[in-house]
């Protein structure tokens, strides 16, 4: 006998509301609440020194860069996402009156790992190409430890 599970699907405001209380974050695509793997210090250190290196390269220029706590939604495939590095162009674009959720991101960064590479570089990558503002994704850099 085969028991059969049902997912329950959320919809976005109940995301956002159990976001604010969740002491980890979580993806959100198309009703359905997917869980992030957490970072390590190698994660957050290529993440850090990638920021620095992208705000210096930026300085002066119309640019704004962003880590991982500033949520991006894909309005196309009903996505919520925390992209580890967002460089975005003049100023965001918010997704209603939230700050923290934007929309239109010229650069995404995404530090991969073993466990998240072929996601990354996959499935994720797909949502992240339907941006009609995004210009470059670096997906390339790799943890080994």
């Amino acid at each position: 006998m085969t028991i059969q599970t049902l997912t329950k699907h959320y919809t976005t405001a109940e995301y956002l509301e159990l976001e604010e209380q969740s002491a980890s974050k979580n993806e959100y695509h198309n009703g359905e609440i997917i869980p992030m793997t957490g970072g390590t210090t190698n994660h957050n250190t290529i993440t850090l020194n990638t920021a620095l290196l992208l705000k210096l390269a930026l300085k002066g220029q119309p640019y704004k860069v962003f880590m991982n706590d500033v949520r991006l939604w894909i309005d196309r495939d009903r996505f919520y996402t925390y992209p580890d590095l967002m460089v975005i162009s003049d100023q965001p674009i918010y997704q209603s009156q939230n700050q923290t959720i934007v929309t239109n991101p010229t650069l995404i960064v995404e530090v991969l790992s073993k466990s998240t590479r072929n996601y990354d570089l996959g499935e994720k990558f797909g949502y992240y190409r339907t941006i009609p503002t995004l210009r470059e994704y670096l997906g390339s850099i790799s943890i080994r430890h």
